[in-house]
């Protein structure tokens, strides 16, 4: 089982803490965690794009000249794809770009996600995370202490109104709870920040 130290919001080492092997200490599977990334993003897209098809623009009922014998090209309607104001071909509709892969896989690619912050040294567990009311200027400290200047991700294991009052409004840092949990999050900050709660209700959860 992988050690980590275990701080106090000051910064200092109280303890250590033993991580389970099948959470955060399997071996990343880098496939797998781009995929579910992929997935994720995916989901994002409004897919809201549209444009109109030589059916739908208005006008080009009527021929614009007879077929033969003007010496021009023979063309069925002024709202024809080639012409100006006119359709246009394989035209983008609405859509829904979301789909899901296997439950297995994608809980494969946060375990790996998990387990390489382990391993590059990323993880910070805390024994708790609690704040008597959302202060911006209290969590500053806390991230001082660890001296952190890349972005954070900030995980309770419930949803914590002052931790994430108290964090939102910070550059960089993002504060979540276990429920919430994604791939992409965590790949995109370069440094996870987790409660000692957290890590065993992921534990349970992911195991």
């Amino acid at each position: 089982m992988p050690k980590v130290a275990l701080y106090n919001i000051k910064g200092e080492q109280i303890d250590t803490i033993e991580l389970a092997d099948a959470v955060f200490g399997i071996e990343p599977n880098e496939a797998v965690v781009h995929e579910a990334v992929v997935m994720q993003l995916a989901s994002l897209r409004r897919g809201t794009q549209s444009a109109k098809t030589r059916a739908e623009v208005k006008g080009g009922g009527r021929k614009p000249w007879r077929q033969k014998g003007t010496g021009r090209a023979r063309v069925g309607s002024s709202r024809s794809p080639l012409w100006r104001k006119g359709g246009v071909i394989f035209a983008p509709k609405p859509r829904d770009y979301s789909y899901r892969i296997p439950r297995k896989k994608a809980r494969l690619a946060v375990k790996s996600v998990l387990s390489a912050k382990v391993r590059d040294g990323e993880l910070i567990v805390v024994d708790q995370l609690e704040f008597a009311e959302p202060k911006t200027k209290q969590m500053l400290e806390v991230l001082n202490s660890f001296k952190v200047e890349r972005k954070v991700l900030v995980v309770t294991a419930d949803y914590n109104e002052n931790v994430q009052k108290s964090s939102r409004n910070i550059p960089g840092v993002k504060p979540l709870d276990v429920e919430g949990i994604n791939v992409y999050d965590l790949v995109n900050h370069d440094q996870l920040m987790i409660t000692k709660d957290a890590v065993a209700r992921l534990e349970e959860v992911l195991s």
